[in-house]
C-alpha cells in the first residue's frame, strides 16, 4: 500500500528534475537531428538529379525543365550518346554477371563455414571477412597485379572485372547467408532428419526454402555494389569498352560535361535505389510466416514424404 501511494510523488519529482537528468524522459532532439543529417545528405544528390532534368547546357543554373539529356536530345543524350550507352551497358553487364556467380558461391561458403568446427574455422572465417575491412584502392592495385602478372592469360578487360568484383562482393553474401542461417538454428534441419529425411530432401525442401530470403537479398545487394564500383573496376579495365559508368563520370567530370552527365548518375542511382528496395521487399515476404512454412515442411516428411 506504502508502495502505490509513492509512486505518484516519484513521479511529480522526475518531471520536475531537467529534462537532461531524466534518463527516462522523450529525447527531445533525436528527431530533430535525424532530419538534418538526412537533409544535409540529400542535398547534393537532389541537386545533381535535378540539373539532369535541366533544358539548357548549364549545369549550374536553372534553365527549365526538360528530358533532353535523358532522350531528346539526338547527339548528347544518354539514349544516343554511343559512349553514355556503352557504359551503361557495360555496368549492367558486370552487374548480372557477378550477381549470378558471386551469389551461388557465397552461399556455399555460408553453408560451409557455419558447419565447420576444427582448428582452423576460426582463421578461415576471419579470412572470408578480409574483403570488407580491405581498402579498396589496396585490393584493386592487388588485382591489376595479379592479372597483369601471375594471371597474365586472362589479361585486363571484362572477364577480370567480373572475377574482381566476384572477388569483394562474396564476403558481403557469406555475412547475409550467414546471418540468416544464425536465426534458422540447426533444429528444424535434425527434426527432419530424425523423421528419416535423406540429406539431399533436408537441403532440398527444408534448408534452402528458409534460405531463399538471404539469397534472393544477396543477388540484389551484389547488384547494387557491383554496378557502383569504380575503383576496381577502373584498375581492371582493358580500355573504352570496358568503361563502366562511373568510370565514365568521373573521366568527363573535368571536361565541361553537359547535363547528361547527371542523367546518366540519375539512372544509376534508380536502378541502384530499385535494386535495394527490392531487397528489401523480397526480405519481408519471404520471411513472413517462417515458422508455419518448417511446421508445415516437416508434416510432410512426417507423413511419409521424406522417408528413406
Amino acid at each position: 500500500m506504502t508502495v502505490v501511494q509513492e509512486r505518484p510523488a516519484v513521479r511529480r519529482r522526475a518531471t520536475a528534475r531537467s529534462p537532461l537528468s531524466n534518463p527516462w524522459g522523450r529525447p527531445r532532439f533525436l528527431a530533430l537531428t535525424t532530419w538534418i543529417y538526412i537533409a544535409w545528405s540529400l542535398l547534393p544528390v537532389l541537386l545533381a538529379i535535378r540539373f539532369a532534368f535541366n533544358s539548357g547546357r548549364s549545369r549550374t543554373s536553372l534553365q527549365g525543365f526538360s528530358l533532353r539529356w535523358f532522350t531528346k536530345d539526338p547527339n548528347l543524350s544518354v539514349l544516343h550518346d554511343p559512349t553514355l550507352a556503352s557504359a551503361l551497358r557495360q555496368s549492367l553487364v558486370l552487374a548480372g554477371l557477378t550477381m549470378v556467380v558471386a551469389t551461388p558461391l557465397g552461399t556455399a561458403l555460408a553453408l560451409g563455414l557455419q558447419r565447420w568446427r576444427g582448428r582452423l574455422s576460426g582463421p578461415v572465417n576471419i579470412l572470408m571477412l578480409l574483403p570488407l575491412v580491405t581498402p579498396e584502392l589496396v585490393f584493386a592495385v592487388g588485382m591489376f597485379l595479379l592479372f597483369t602478372t601471375a594471371f597474365g592469360f586472362i589479361g585486363l578487360g571484362t572477364p577480370a572485372q567480373v572475377i574482381g568484383h566476384v572477388t569483394f562482393s562474396v564476403s558481403w553474401v557469406v555475412v547475409i547467408v550467414r546471418g540468416r542461417l544464425a536465426t534458422i538454428g540447426i533444429d528444424v534441419e535434425e527434426a527432419a532428419a530424425d523423421l528419416g529425411a535423406p540429406g539431399h530432401e533436408v537441403v532440398r525442401r527444408i534448408l534452402l526454402p528458409l534460405l531463399a530470403p538471404a539469397v534472393a537479398a544477396s543477388l540484389l545487394v551484389v547488384f547494387a555494389l557491383s554496378i557502383d564500383d569504380f575503383v576496381v573496376a577502373q584498375y581492371l579495365s582493358s580500355g573504352a569498352d570496358t568503361t563502366t559508368v562511373p568510370m565514365r563520370i568521373y573521366s568527363s567530370a573535368r571536361n565541361a560535361p553537359t547535363p547528361a552527365l547527371n542523367a546518366l548518375a540519375t539512372i544509376m542511382l534508380a536502378v541502384s535505389l530499385l535494386a535495394l528496395l527490392l531487397a528489401y521487399f523480397v526480405f519481408r515476404h519471404f520471411t513472413r510466416g517462417d515458422r508455419a512454412t518448417a511446421l508445415q515442411q516437416l508434416a510432410t516428411i512426417d507423413a511419409g514424404g521424406g522417408r528413406a
